[in-house]
């Protein structure tokens, strides 16, 4: 209910709409309701409808004190984002997932956007597992379309020696990977889930490989990762959305590195 209502945090809903949304029966979600009113974090306004309270803004904020890393990046992630005049994201690894947890611009693309979930899992989240043991990188590739493990492996092997992942899609694709990313993040079963995502994968060509660079090159992000001892624990990503010269490509990639690789001095000073 609170994921709700931080995802439209300057409106007030109604409980029919949050019984709606949320799947809850009434008489839970009104009783959920009224002890987070007492407690400070709803608010109930004089039509019936509900809004976050400041009592779940006081509980956020004592909350980041055990995620240094929000803080450190706005900084880095603004200068990033002026210098080379695009939107830039954060994302956070969260046990099986990853969580875009701050952003900075405003992405053209649909799916960047603050509280966003994304399974770890392949084609996506290369910057995170390309360091990772030999054991964990079998297992992400495991999980993989067995159409396109060789293609990962090499791929995860590039970012390695570059130091950052690139996204690229098609734009005429776009649309159609966005409805199956939806049904795939619904409630599916796990056959129907895995053959969703062979059928993204189908979408995607798979970042880039040296030889695969042209005059031109689409690009829809460019992310580097930021470690915490020897995981990565975040990726801090450029998103331009565009297509890219291969010298361009090569000097975002290097900038979003090097930010990168600063956030990863500064979470590693503030242990």
């Amino acid at each position: 209910m609170i994921e709700l209502l931080s995802r439209r945090p300057a409106d007030h809903l109604s409980l029919a709409r949050i019984v709606r949304d949320t799947g809850l029966s009434r008489a839970t979600a009104h009783a959920v309701l009224t002890q987070l009113t007492a407690d400070g974090w709803t608010v109930r306004d004089g039509d019936g409808n509900y809004g976050l309270g400041l009592g779940m803004l006081a509980v956020a904020r004592r909350a980041e004190e055990a995620f240094p890393l929000r803080r450190l990046a706005v900084e880095p992630m603004r200068d990033l984002a002026a210098r080379e005049r695009i939107p830039v994201f954060l994302a956070e690894r969260d046990t099986g997932a990853i969580v875009i947890t701050e952003v900075i611009g405003d992405p053209s693309v649909p799916w960047i956007r603050a509280g966003r979930r994304l399974p770890l899992a392949p084609p996506v989240a290369r910057e995170f597992v390309a360091w990772a043991p030999d054991s964990e990188r079998a297992a992400w590739l495991g999980h993989a379309d067995p159409a396109h493990r060789e293609r990962l492996d090499a791929v995860l092997a590039e970012v390695r020696a570059r130091g950052y992942s690139v996204e690229r899609l098609a734009d005429e694709s776009a649309p159609i990977l966005e409805a199956l990313a939806a049904l795939r993040n619904s409630p599916v079963t796990d056959p129907l889930r895995h053959r969703l995502g062979g059928m993204i994968a189908d979408l995607i060509t798979i970042d880039y490989l040296p030889d695969e660079l042209g005059a031109e090159n689409a690009v829809v992000t460019v992310a580097a990762p930021i470690t915490l001892g020897a995981t990565v624990t975040a990726a801090l990503v450029a998103c331009p959305d565009t297509r890219l010269s291969a010298e361009a490509l090569a000097h975002l990639g290097t900038a979003t590195k090097s930010a990168a690789d600063t956030l990863t001095a500064a979470l590693d000073a503030s242990r």
